[in-house]
C-alpha cells in the first residue's frame, strides 16, 4: 500500500500563484510515475502533470507554460507550482502514484481561482 498526502491549495486570485506537494509513504518501488489530476464540478478527472522517477515530465496542454511539476525522489514527494493561475484552474487536485500497474489516490486539495 502506498499513503499519500497532499498540501497546498486554497483560495487566490487570477495571476496569482500556489505550489502543491504531496508527500508518499509505504511500499514504494523505486521506479514509478507520480502526479497531479484536476476535477472541476460536472467534468471529469483530468491530467495535469505527471513525471517519473527518471525526470520525465507530461503536461495537459492548457497548464504548458504556466504549470511546473517536479519531484524530490528522495523525500518521495512530488510538487506542482501553479503561475498564472486563472479561474479555470478550479477543481480538487488529487495527487497520484503509479507503480506496477498500481493506481493510488491522495484525498485531494481544493484549489480555487476567483476572477
Amino acid at each position: 500500500q502506498v499513503q499519500l498526502v497532499e498540501s497546498g491549495g486554497g483560495l487566490v486570485q487570477a495571476g496569482e500563484s500556489l505550489r502543491l506537494s504531496c508527500a508518499a509513504s509505504g511500499s514504494i518501488f523505486s521506479i514509478n510515475a507520480m502526479g497531479w489530476y484536476r476535477q472541476a464540478p460536472g467534468k471529469q478527472r483530468e491530467l495535469v502533470a505527471t513525471i517519473t522517477t527518471g525526470g520525465i515530465t507530461n503536461y495537459q496542454n492548457s497548464v504548458k507554460g504556466r504549470f511546473t511539476i517536479s519531484r524530490d525522489n528522495a523525500k518521495n514527494t512530488v510538487y506542482l507550482q501553479m503561475n498564472s493561475l486563472k479561474p479555470e484552474d478550479t477543481a480538487v487536485y488529487y495527487c497520484n502514484y503509479y507503480s506496477r500497474g498500481t493506481d493510488y489516490w491522495g484525498q485531494g486539495t481544493q484549489v480555487t481561482v476567483s476572477s
